[in-house]
């Protein structure tokens, strides 16, 4: 069935504004996300219901992936594949690579193209996730299937290694794993370390496109991101809440500019940094100031654009 599909490119589908469509409504082989978003809130639901009290050991162990997963993506997803922010040794690369698809982010490859096309087209009718035009649901969740596959060989010519591309082989098994691993502990750990840690991961990183580009009076065409306090929290204080610092100073790997600003996720880089495990980190400052403000990335993002 999975062979019927076409595979639809982003810049093809955003064209006939999707976001008008119903929400059910997948763009080729995209409909496999629609029925993993519907499967894990369906069974989170349920395990809510059933086990709204797992036990405190269960739930800081959720707790733990989540952090973990979150690491994953912002640090490995985010500052180091999609922005080039820093060199990650290939063994760190691959775990961080690991808890990212085990949160439910997606392979490298598909996710830093994705992203990499949200800053080309920030705020643009061709903006993969911009509540401006399709609205806070299209920006926060409807994207991710109605969008259409982000043209990877456009925005992510850097990433055809059979080190990033293979990823994509292990996303099912992985996901698996995620959704069904809890099963070995108990039937509570089967919801809340899979379908419920999940669920709450994929809304903490959904609110950064939904939430984080709803800058009050702003009109078309201007810069739609802000920095929101609150989901720092959500967040676990890893910093990806800070977006509009993000948005002014993409090629930093630092997201939060003071220590009234957590940046968990930075933290690491610098732990990373001292133990010879990142290298060429790039320090951006608030006020454009030091290496790193403007990477390789950025010439890459221009380019496709």
């Amino acid at each position: 069935m999975a062979a019927a599909f076409t595979t639809v490119s982003t810049t093809e589908t955003l064209k006939t504004e999707p976001w008008n469509k119903p929400w059910w409504h997948a763009a080729g082989r995209d409909i496999s996300i629609l029925f993993w978003v519907c499967l894990i809130h369906i069974t989170a639901a349920i395990g809510l219901v059933l086990y709204p009290l797992p036990g405190w050991h269960i739930f800081f162990g959720a707790v733990a992936l989540v952090f973990i997963g979150g690491l994953g993506t912002t640090v490995g997803y985010h500052r180091a594949i999609a922005h080039r922010s820093l060199t990650l040794n290939p063994w760190a690369r691959g775990v961080l690579i690991f808890f990212a698809m085990f949160n439910g982010s997606g392979a490298p490859t598909t996710w830093a193209a994705g992203h990499r096309l949200h800053h080309a087209k920030a705020d643009t009718p061709e903006d993969i996730s911009s509540p401006i035009w399709g609205g806070f649901w299209w920006a926060h969740l409807r994207w991710l299937w109605q969008a259409g596959e982000p043209p990877i060989d456009r925005y992510c010519p850097d990433l055809n290694g059979v080190s990033y591309r293979a990823w994509r082989w292990f996303q099912a098994p992985i996901l698996t794993l995620s959704y069904l691993g809890g099963l070995y502990f108990s039937p509570a750990a089967f919801f809340w370390l899979g379908a419920i840690r999940l669920c709450f991961g994929l809304h903490a990183q959904c609110f950064v496109n939904s939430v984080c580009h709803t800058e009050p009076g702003i009109k078309v065409g201007q810069d739609s991101s802000r920095n929101v306090t609150w989901l720092a929290v959500m967040h676990l204080f890893q910093g990806e809440n800070w977006h509009r610092n993000h948005q002014a100073r993409p090629g930093s790997a630092r997201l939060g500019w003071s220590w009234r600003q957590p940046d968990a996720g930075y933290m690491l880089i610098l732990a990373l940094e001292k133990l010879g495990l990142a290298t060429d980190v790039r320090h951006g400052t608030p006020h454009g100031r030091g290496k790193g403000n403007r990477p390789d990335a950025d010439e890459i993002i221009v380019k496709a654009a």
